[in-house]
């Protein structure tokens, strides 16, 4: 087997692996997981501003308290 032969089978070898992962990543038994890992930025982010509103509400509310007080 000279060195030309051998380039030839990696070269195959990387094209079916590059089709392997294609029709993996595109098949529709990965697609809802998918759609749940793009989504999950978004659910991270409201829950986020949800947090930060109730510590701002909170932070409203105490404010008031102290002016009742005076």
């Amino acid at each position: 087997m000279d060195y030309g032969t051998l380039r030839g089978f990696i070269a195959l070898l990387i094209l079916t692996l590059f089709i392997i992962i294609v029709l993996w990543s595109y098949s529709k038994k990965r697609k809802s997981s998918f759609e749940d890992i793009a989504n999950s930025i978004f659910e991270e982010d409201l829950a986020l501003k949800k947090q930060t509103a109730q510590q701002n509400e909170q932070c409203h509310l105490d404010t008031e308290n102290k002016q009742e007080r005076k």
